[in-house]
């Protein structure tokens, strides 16, 4: 079975780290560190309107960029130029084609578009554009990828945050999709949680410098993507994620996958996303971990019912291939595997635990924390986010192993 990719998050086959998102607040223009924007409706009829945006770029060279915005008044985007679009309910993401990704310093690219409304149709109040947010000065900068689905431009990163600290406020998709998930925390996605450090850990992949994602405690990224093309539902669902060994805890919970919409614990089959930690949820664990398992909501699964799994086993590896499938109605699957080298190893492949029949998935994307996190409390696990892909369907074996080989070959150091 052929398995269509929805990748939202950051690599395909390499690591990549992207960057933070600085705040531009401007209906009209606004000038901020590092670029302006300028909304300005260009017509209006009963219903309708066209509306055109300019980013002046005022800091250092962009290569790539996203936009981002969320109407008001409940406004929708029809029809859009020089550029693409996507839209989850009021938030819009734009981002750049292949002849206006680059805007030089001092230069500038526009994009137009044509919308709906109901009612009144106010400009949007503050824009956002991807970008590193550094502490000395809270000046921003994008950093971009070096090549599309690679790794992110370390070197703009380090000469940024060069004698500072970095945070990423923002982790962006790159399947087009337009799933950015977003910190949860004020500022972010709205919640108690912080952004993580941007420069905690390096590492050499595909013979370059990365950084990763690196969890701590009061961590955490979210988004809402039920509109844009995470699976609800009983609809199949397969993911991975590459995770380190030796960066985890046993707090709840390290967890990367489809989450609640509301960030409650709403029930047994609201959540499916890989867990990697040590948290033994149940008891009668063998061993100290750290284990692959399935957070389903209420419950840490090793297998296909509350107790201890036999087959599971510990990856203390530095780098950890981690895989969770489900066909939503009857049967999951949970895989590890060493990031370096070696196949997966399958802990378990049979029946849903009784209860989770079928899966009630929301479609948030959750990374960093479960799913009834952040937004009155704060995240207490940690764990390292490398590369990850969620994708629509039940994944076959041939695919599953065809990802491994590929990681594998992108040589994690």
């Amino acid at each position: 079975m052929k398995v269509p990719r929805l990748r939202p998050w950051l690599a395909i086959g390499l690591v990549a780290v992207a960057g933070a998102v600085g705040a531009l607040t401007a209906p009209a223009a606004h000038a901020a560190t590092g670029c302006r924007v300028d909304y300005s409706v260009t017509n209006q009829w009963p219903g309708g309107f066209g509306a055109n945006v300019s980013i002046d770029n005022l800091g250092d060279p962009v290569d790539g960029w996203k936009l981002t915005w969320s109407f008001s008044a409940g406004q929708t985007i029809t029809q859009l130029w020089n550029g693409t679009y996507t839209q989850s309910g009021s938030q819009v993401t734009v981002t750049n084609v292949s002849y206006n990704g680059a805007i030089p310093s001092g230069g500038s690219t526009s994009f137009g578009f044509n919308g709906a409304f109901n009612g009144s149709n106010p400009a949007p109040s503050s824009f956002a554009l991807n970008q590193v947010r550094r502490s000395s000065d809270n000046a921003t900068r994008n950093i971009g990828v070096l090549t599309a689905g690679g790794i992110a431009n370390a070197s703009a990163q380090d000469s940024f945050c060069a004698g500072t600290t970095c945070v990423i406020t923002v982790v962006y998709d790159q399947s087009g999709h337009g799933n950015d998930v977003a910190y949860q925390g004020p500022g972010g996605a709205g919640g108690r949680d912080t952004p993580a450090t941007a420069t905690s850990e390096s590492l050499t992949v595909g013979g370059g410098k990365a950084y990763s994602l690196y969890i701590k405690p009061g961590n955490s990224y979210w988004r809402d993507g039920h509109l844009t093309g995470v699976p609800t539902g009983s609809a199949p669902e397969g993911m991975y994620m590459i995770t380190s060994g030796t960066h985890v805890n046993s707090g709840c919970c390290f967890d990367y996958g489809n989450s609640e919409t509301t960030r409650k614990a709403d029930g047994a089959g609201a959540m499916d996303a890989i867990y990697f930690g040590t948290s033994c949820w149940f008891g009668g664990c063998s061993g100290s971990g750290p284990w692959v398992q399935a957070d389903l909501e209420y419950g840490l699964y090793p297998g296909g019912s509350s107790s201890w799994n036999p087959n599971q086993r510990a990856f203390t590896s530095k780098f950890v291939t981690a895989m969770l499938k489900n066909n939503g109605t009857s049967r999951f699957a949970i895989k590890g595997g060493n990031a370096q080298s070696g196949a997966m190893t399958t802990l378990w492949d049979g029946a849903l635990p009784r209860g989770y029949s079928p899966m009630r998935k929301q479609g948030a994307i959750i990374l960093g924390s479960g799913g009834d996190c952040c937004a009155t409390n704060t995240n207490l696990s940690q764990g390292t986010f490398y590369e990850g892909a969620i994708v629509s369907g039940y994944p076959s074996d041939a695919t599953e192993n065809a990802v491994q080989a590929d990681v594998t070959a992108a040589d994690y150091r």
